[in-house]
């Protein structure tokens, strides 16, 4: 967020023409033998989120979509981003200044979507669990990743409008010793080297699992990706040119990321312990694209920029403890300590000579500290019809946000800096009733306390009927909350040219969804596996916070709540297997209504739609179980109401933005050695070679002009990976 506000608007590489016979052609050309190699396993899939225990993913009571370990191997994805990035209905929204990533489901923002990894919302600068970075996951001790899309307030509480997704880690392993290493080589659109700065990514993984007894496991991983930046019509951070032509820097910046984990569990009878640490250091280097005059002795001069380094550092203590209370109640508790500060330090680069004239000292601009858990109890009564389960959920946020952050001057409290505390509390209660073997029900609700909000309820009722052997159908309706961010609550910028002000008045938003799912699972006599699904959803939230104007002259803006949401999806997906073939397919329409408002001006409220495609295709070959794997999605032109100023005494009026359709597709190769202790992947993302669309919905303000350009990737990359496994 704040290298957006002190970053440009770039210009960027178009778009290509989007070739969709190729991906026909290289599906048509994939043959398939007679063993099913990916699918050969005959224990049923497990799911756990939204579960009062482990369950069977058939007989979970929501629809659970699940991402393997298997699948994000074939892609040769560098983060979750990359992996969520191929789901239909979730779009990843990217951003080059900071390298962040967010997921957007049914057209919310990230505000509205919920990141646990292993049932725990992560700490964030904005809040907790939403808005979360998904770049920041490593990919490599990922076990599965579990998503239901939908409002899940009454489980996960604030801020699960559009729905979860869960991150679960490898926690426990077959073999006595585990050790994966791994090495990625990756072009940055055509930069690449080795050695030299600003070409390439580079990235080293290594995970390790010791199985010291039947009883306890221990694992550590650490993952280390070196982004080396993009320049695109940029020219690097040595570029220097008199005339100041704004040409200095890169349109993605560099970006150095590490993480790593440490975990031990216990497992024994019907208890089961599992404490993990996890540590995140990230730098994000920002090349000023524009130089000043620095006068020397003796009548000479040289030019300066003014460049600024941005550091995160994240701590997550995780304990999650699972039990028997006597001999029937279940007991689920995660305990969590969590602490991220980000720090910025600023540097005057002598650019014509190469070096740096001076370092300011590290600044703490964005520091937050949460104490976390949640505990639920379940299996209460020794019936098979009827089961119900009580649970509780409790965090206590310290945020503090320095002035720099929010504030172009002092605020009228005197209060330069921000330093705030919230707790909230709840308890939720749902039963779950299988009144018949093809019948389930579950209604539940959710009190949520705040010393910072008014109360609030969530409710939901989930149905689910098997109708036959081969399918089911399953019925949802959910309530959830987004809580207002930071910026919304503590925002200050008022000078000369700006008066915009947080509103610490601002209450939840509220919102639901309702939806319906149908599954349907068949085997031919030729040996083929079939799955077929239709679904179709309906969100509403109401209140939703926006900046909004409160005086024209001089023109001021706060936050308040005003602007209303709706959204409905339509989605078909199609999966066929046989032998070393497998092919998936969806195809979804999602409709947009969005009732906008300035305090001056409404905008219309009709619907917009827009389609996604995607497919994917992996085919292994039996002699020399080499796996070719496809993957494509098209993402639709869609159409969205923006703000737009004749001048900077215009109020403002809504006009029908548009934003262009692209298409993504990735292949990839695999051939395992040495009975598949080693791998080398090759393959090449982004094929079509996409840097950016066009995107009017992007408005200005009553000074700035909006760009018609929004960037989302860096174009085409080529990479290897070598992988090995004792």
């Amino acid at each position: 967020m704040i290298l957006n506000k002190i970053l440009s608007s770039q210009k960027f590489f178009s778009m290509k023409k989007r070739t969709m016979s190729l991906l026909s052609v290289a599906i048509l050309n994939l043959a398939y033998a007679q063993r099913d190699t990916l699918n050969q396993k005959n224990i049923e899939e497990v799911v756990i989120t939204g579960q009062y225990t482990p369950q069977s993913i058939n007989k979970s009571i929501y629809k659970v979509e699940v991402i393997s370990a298997e699948q994000i191997k074939n892609m040769a994805v560098t983060n979750v981003a990359e992996v969520l990035n191929q789901n239909l209905n979730i779009l990843i929204t990217p951003n080059s200044s900071s390298g962040d990533s967010n997921a957007n489901i049914m057209g919310l923002s990230g505000e509205y979507t919920k990141i646990l990894i292993d049932n725990i919302p992560v700490v964030n600068d904005q809040g907790m669990g939403n808005i979360f970075d998904l770049t920041k996951i490593n990919v490599n001790n990922i076990e599965r990743i579990e998503i239901v899309k939908g409002s899940m307030g009454v489980e996960y509480g604030n801020n699960a409008m559009a729905g979860v997704i869960n991150i679960i880690t490898k926690k426990d392993y077959q073999k006595k010793i585990n050790i994966n290493a791994s090495l990625q080589e990756e072009t940055v659109g055509k930069d690449y080297d080795w050695y030299k700065k600003g070409n390439g990514r580079h990235i080293q993984s290594l995970n390790i699992g010791y199985k010291i007894s039947d009883n306890l496991t221990i694992t550590a991983d650490v993952n280390h990706n070196d982004f080396q930046g993009y320049q695109g019509v940029q020219k690097g951070y040595k570029f220097f040119d008199e005339t100041n032509s704004g040409q200095r820097g890169y349109e993605w910046q560099p970006k150095d990321l590490l993480i790593s984990n440490a975990a031990i569990r216990y497992a024994k009878n019907n208890t089961t312990l599992f404490y993990k640490v996890n540590f995140l250091n990230e730098e994000i280097n920002y090349y000023d694209p524009t130089t000043k005059i620095l006068p020397l002795s003796g009548g000479e001069k040289t030019y300066t920029a003014g460049d600024k380094d941005y550091f995160t550092t994240r701590w997550i203590h995780q304990l999650n403890v699972t039990t028997k209370l006597g001999s029937r109640i279940n007991y689920n508790g995660d305990f969590s300590y969590q602490i991220q500060e980000r720090k910025s330090q600023d540097i005057l680069y002598d650019v014509p000579n190469r070096y740096v004239r001076s370092k300011e000292a590290k600044r703490t601009f964005y520091k937050s500290e949460v104490l976390y858990s949640r505990g639920m109890f379940s299996n209460f009564l020794d019936s098979e019809k009827i089961n119900f389960q009580v649970g509780y959920e409790l965090d206590r946020t310290k945020g503090f946000a320095d002035q720099s952050t929010f504030a172009d001057n002092n605020r009228p409290d005197g209060e330069g800096n921000v330093n705030r505390v919230i707790f909230n509390y709840a308890n939720f209660v749902s039963a779950e009733w299988n009144p018949l073997k093809w019948l389930s029900f579950r209604p539940g609700v959710r009190l949520a306390l705040s010393d910072k909000f008014n109360s609030q309820y969530n409710y939901s009722l989930t149905a689910r009927f098997t109708t036959s052997e081969k399918s089911n159908i399953r019925t949802i309706f959910g309530s959830a909350n987004r809580f207002p961010k930071y910026d919304e609550l503590y925002t200050w910028r008022v000078d000369a040219n700006h008066d915009i002000r947080g509103n610490e008045n601002l209450k939840p938003e509220t919102g639901y969804s309702a939806g319906a799912f149908w599954d349907y699972a068949t085997a031919t006599s030729g040996d083929w596996k079939l799955n077929a699904g239709l679904s179709g959803m309906y969100m509403d939230v109401k209140d939703r916070i926006e900046s909004v104007i409160i005086s024209n002259i001089p023109m001021k803006y706060t936050y308040l709540n005003i602007d209303n949401y709706k959204s409905i999806l339509f989605s078909g997906s199609f999966n066929a297997r046989k032998g070393n073939f497998s092919f998936n397919a969806g195809v979804s329409t999602l409709g947009i209504s969005q009732s906008l408002n300035t305090g001056n001006t409404t905008s219309e409220d009709d619907f917009n739609y827009y389609v996604e495609v995607n497919a994917a295709a992996n085919y292994t070959l039996p002699i020399t179980n080499t796996l070719f794997a496809l993957y494509y999605k098209y993402t639709g032109r869609s159409k969205l109401y923006t703000l737009e100023f004749k001048d900077a005494s215009d109020t403002g009026h809504y006009v029908l933005g548009d934003i262009g359709d692209f298409s993504m597709l990735n292949f990839t190769v695999s051939q395992p050695f040495f009975n598949n202790h080693f791998e080398l992947a090759l393959g090449v993302k982004n094929i079509f070679d996409i840097t950016s669309i066009r995107n009017t919905t992007q408005a200005g303000d009553g000074h700035n002009a909006g760009t018609d350009l929004q960037n989302l990737f860096y174009g085409r990359s080529y990479f290897a990976r070598v992988n090995y496994n004792f």
